[in-house]
């Protein structure tokens, strides 16, 4: 069964009168034929709900006896190789990927991290933990805890946690008020407190906490602030930052097109063209080449 997730605000919906045969087919002929035929994994992978590519990919392995991922990952490098392998994941899977990529390795990327925990909603990160325990029969929050540290480490703990309750526990210390007040409070509580904090302090919150914070927690608590705003913006800043100056970064451009495209990519879409003047897929046009930038374009979708 297909439990289609499909959000109106997303760029790719299901494709009416999906087939699935002939997909595997379209596959099958790009993947084993003389040279990989780029723009059908495009066309046939960006066009189809992730809950279609699921039922792709099964058919696929029934037919092949190899999985997709992998004769993805045989066929294809680079950039592209991993769009399209987060195509053919399942959205809590990517996300805990990118997660355990993050916390892994030398160095913890922290920007990752604030991007997903800020971002997410509670049933999403339920779901990014429940997969992170069955995928490395570790739990998340105890990974974290070993490797986030210091007030940054802090703060993302009792966002994760938080989150992960979705607001059960009454918390009554009056310790670390500016990540207590942000990291449990409901949207619309946090609305309010946004608004009042304004009208008492004449600074909004995000000034007084880009003033009084630095590093790696500022930019937590900000992205926790932005995101109880508006996330399209939020991610549409993300995309712009990662587009602008010298390089892109490309695995930003990938996890926000590939992870909001059924939920709110529309949004995020019109907030880049409010907030810098610009459609998002002429600055991705000229940003982004070749197979991976047609792909990303394929998924964006012009501007209508």
């Amino acid at each position: 069964a297909c439990v289609c997730q499909s959000n109106t605000r997303g760029t790719v919906k299901d494709k009416a009168n999906f087939k699935v045969e002939e997909d595997v087919a379209a596959l099958r002929k790009a993947i084993e034929g003389l040279g990989t035929t780029e723009k059908t994994l495009i066309d046939v992978l960006t066009q189809r709900s992730n809950a279609q590519r699921q039922l792709i990919a099964t058919a696929y392995e029934k037919a092949t006896g190899r999985k997709l991922v992998a004769d993805l990952e045989g066929d294809t490098h680079g950039d592209f190789e991993d769009l399209l392998v987060a195509l053919v994941t399942p959205p809590a899977v990517y996300d805990c990927h990118e997660v355990i990529n993050a916390i892994k390795g030398p160095g913890t990327t922290e920007s990752t991290l604030t991007e997903i925990f800020a971002s997410r909603s509670n049933r999403q990160i339920k779901a990014i933990s429940e997969t992170y325990l069955a995928e490395t029969g570790r739990s998340m929050i105890h990974d974290l805890q070993s490797d986030v540290s210091g007030d940054y480490g802090k703060a993302l703990l009792i966002l994760a946690e938080a989150l992960y309750e979705a607001g059960e526990k009454k918390w009554g210390t009056d310790e670390d008020k500016f990540i207590d007040i942000l990291c449990h409070r409901s949207i619309p509580q946090l609305r309010q407190t946004l608004v009042e904090y304004k009208n008492i302090s004449k600074k909004t919150l995000q000034e007084s906490i880009e003033s009084e914070m630095s590093g790696n927690l500022e930019k937590l608590l900000v992205a926790v602030v932005k995101c109880v705003k508006s996330v399209p913006a939020y991610l549409a800043e993300r995309l712009f930052k990662s587009m602008k100056g010298a390089g892109t970064t490309e695995s930003v451009l990938t996890r926000i097109l590939v992870s909001r495209s059924e939920i709110d990519l529309l949004d995020i879409k019109a907030e880049y063209k409010k907030l810098f003047g610009y459609s998002l897929y002429s600055q991705l046009e000229s940003e982004v080449s070749g197979s991976y930038g047609d792909a990303l374009k394929s998924l964006c979708g012009q501007d209508d």
